[in-house]
């Protein structure tokens, strides 16, 4: 391992019985307490320990565009993090900040065809297949799986779509419920008529990333489809200049870390190639703007906001936004915009809020994904 990059490792799990929380939690929960205790016993406080999360998902051929799998898939996801969340919390696990842990939950299409023929596989994540994961150039130092014949399985067809196969050092099996059956069809598309999108904007501060952060944009690429269209996430960052009545202000991140944090994430669950080649970066003035050229069909665009609707009512080509539960109101008031100005309303998809659980309190979780508990923190530490 490079003395200068933060350590990191790769988690397989293969398809659940269902996506509900109590399903997802009932199913993984002893393997994620596994792995999470076994990475932060190995930090000694100025690491960050990366860790991807692949859950394979069997996706049928008519689940395009991703619009037809997307509640699904979001719920899966909403499941996943929040079992990361509660874990963490009640194991007194740090996340997101030095000697804690990084986790990025990505799927992986599994649908019984071998690696070597998936010709139609997404040119870019969070949904990729096995041989596009296995071949992205990532330098795990640990990949685990579950130990029993599900988790072998998806592990060897991991081996499998792998070149060179140098995975077996690194492999190693954890804790695991014995196997489960998987209902067919677990994931059932769904049948309104729909459309690809290829330009999709999410807002927010992005202070401190953390968990409920990487749900909603990990939920914004999620409805972004591949095609022969550039693909464009447009991410709305809150200006400094908004946050100054913020509590624990001098705490806060400013806008030029917030938007680089972002990236870094989305590029981390997005871009699969094993090029590393440096993206390309353009800066633009008012308002704010970069724009981050991940992949030649693949463009990420930071826009600073100073009111209440950002983007969506100064560029008239983007498809869809994406909200969370508690904010599915702003989605409204953007549509009531847009139609205003005769422009067409921007498809709203809505994402699920993080759940606590029965043994976790909401206390306990919203020190985990909450900005303001994180600078409550360091505040707390810089009196220390």
């Amino acid at each position: 391992m490079s003395a200068h990059r933060n350590p990191s490792a790769l988690l397989l799990l293969p398809p659940p019985p269902a996506f509900s929380f109590e399903q997802v939690k009932e199913t993984f929960e002893p393997s994620l307490i596994d792995v999470f205790t076994k990475l932060s016993e190995g930090l000694n406080g100025s690491k960050l320990y990366v860790l991807d999360i692949a859950l394979a998902v069997p996706i049928p051929a008519e689940g395009k565009p991703r619009a037809k799998v997307f509640a699904q898939l979001q719920q899966y996801l909403t499941s996943m993090y929040s079992l990361v969340g509660a874990i963490c919390a009640t194991h007194s696990i740090e996340l997101d900040a030095p000697g804690g842990i990084d986790a990025r939950v990505v799927f992986v299409e599994v649908n019984g065809k071998p690696c070597a023929e998936a010709s139609d596989s997404p040119r870019f994540g969070p949904v990729l297949d096995l041989r596009t994961l296995a071949n992205s150039g990532r330098e795990w130092d640990h990949i685990f799986h579950l130990g029993n014949s599900l988790g072998r399985k998806l592990a060897l067809s991991f081996a499998g779509a792998q070149s060179p196969v140098d995975w077996k050092a690194r492999s190693q099996a954890i804790t695991s419920n014995p196997d489960w059956t998987v209902p067919a069809p677990l994931l059932i598309p769904d049948n309104q008529p729909s459309h690809l999108h290829s330009s999709v904007i999410v807002g927010g501060t992005f202070d401190h990333l953390h968990l409920g952060h990487k749900l909603l944009l990990t939920a914004e690429a999620l409805a972004l489809d591949p095609s022969d269209q550039e693909a464009r996430l447009i991410v709305g960052v809150t200006g400094d200049a908004l946050l100054v009545n913020k509590k624990h202000s001098e705490f806060l991140e400013d806008w030029e870390q917030r938007w680089t944090n972002t990236a870094s994430f989305l590029a981390g669950i997005m871009d699969f190639s094993p090029g590393g080649q440096s993206p390309g970066i353009e800066r633009s003035d008012t308002p704010k703007t970069v724009l981050v050229k991940i992949q030649p069909k693949l463009t990420f665009e930071f826009v600073e906001i100073s009111d209440p609707f950002g983007p969506t009512i100064t560029k008239e080509d983007i498809d869809v936004i994406v909200v969370s539960r508690e904010t599915r109101s702003g989605g409204a008031a953007v549509n009531d915009e847009r139609i205003k100005k005769g422009w067409k309303a921007l498809t709203v998809f809505e994402v699920d809020v993080l759940q606590a659980g029965e043994s976790v309190t909401a206390t306990d979780l919203e020190s985990k994904i909450s900005s303001t508990e994180i600078r409550r923190r360091r505040a707390h530490l810089a009196k220390v």
